[in-house]
């Protein structure tokens, strides 16, 4: 029964941490996402699975992995959405234009 309780709350943590990265994604923005957020997540979840093997608990080995790819793929998702928010457009006489084109700078 106890490595039940361990795996059930481990899908439970790793459901609501994939579902905050895909609101993240549909929301076509980061604003208020620290990027330190993503950092502190990263570098407790390395030293975490580093624990967790040294003391043989596979729960937190796969439950802490999973968090390391979250972490990192939530702080690719912010990236890119700042890198896009970054690039507005900018109003031509042709209509909208990207803001690093070469149109935008004439």
């Amino acid at each position: 029964m106890t490595p039940a309780i361990g795996w059930v709350s481990s899908l439970i943590l790793l459901a609501t941490l994939i579902n905050q990265n895909v609101k993240q994604w549909r929301s076509s923005s980061s604003q208020g996402v620290s990027k330190w957020l993503f950092v502190g997540q990263t570098v407790a979840s390395l030293g975490f699975c580093i624990y967790s093997v040294l003391v043989r608990d596979w729960v937190f080995v796969v439950t802490n992995a999973a968090l390391l790819i979250n972490a990192i793929i939530g702080a690719s998702v912010a990236w890119y959405r700042r890198s896009q928010q970054g690039a507005q457009p900018v109003l031509s006489e042709f209509g909208p234009v990207a803001a690093n084109s070469p149109q935008s700078s004439a």
